[in-house]
């Protein structure tokens, strides 16, 4: 079943999941973030890992080499390079309760500007902020707004699971490239 509204508002509220979290949608002059009727758009905050080939490294998700990426913070945006890749983060923390899984979808106006934002599952039992994978497909450099939205999150509530998750991401408070 997809969450709506009020019943993200209870979760939020009685058990943590989202924090903070906000119960009105921003969008006046921004990318709009906060809850909306079925779904919360979440914000990417000030730090970002984008690819670099300074040292000719070889991307390989089994030994990933962090002289791949280099770090920025920045207080207001970032640039993407040309059909290049980066990693940020939310802003917001997540507490999944064993019962609630949580699909990210890109938002429309990055989209439409050829960049793709992807987050994998948020799983049931997951704690942490998410790394945010965004790919700028155009031969441009584009702009990504600190602390505005990024993207959705979907709820979906289940009977709660047997196993939920207790992998190699859990309890991310950084960006955390690629493990095994």
């Amino acid at each position: 079943m997809i969450l709506n509204d009020k019943q993200i508002i209870e979760l939020c509220e009685e058990q943590g999941m989202i924090t903070p979290f906000l119960r009105e949608k921003i969008s006046h002059g921004v990318i709009s973030y906060g809850l909306s009727s079925y779904g919360y758009d979440i914000r990417i905050a000030k730090k970002f890992k984008v690819f670099t080939n300074v040292y000719c490294s070889i991307v390989d998700p089994k030994k990933f080499d962090p002289r791949a990426m280099t770090d920025i913070i920045s207080e207001d945006l970032i640039l993407i390079p040309p059909n290049s890749f980066a990693l940020g983060m939310s802003v917001e923390y997540f507490q999944m309760p064993a019962d609630v899984i949580g699909i990210c979808i890109g938002k429309s106006t990055y989209a439409r500007a050829g960049i793709i934002v992807n987050v994998t599952p948020i799983n049931p039992g997951w704690r942490g902020y998410l790394t945010i994978e965004i790919s700028n497909t155009t031969p441009l450099p584009a702009r990504i707004y600190v602390g505005e939205g990024i993207a959705q999150v979907i709820f979906l509530r289940g009977e709660p699971c047997l196993r939920t998750y207790a992998g190699k991401y859990q309890n991310q408070e950084d960006i955390v490239p690629a493990r095994v």
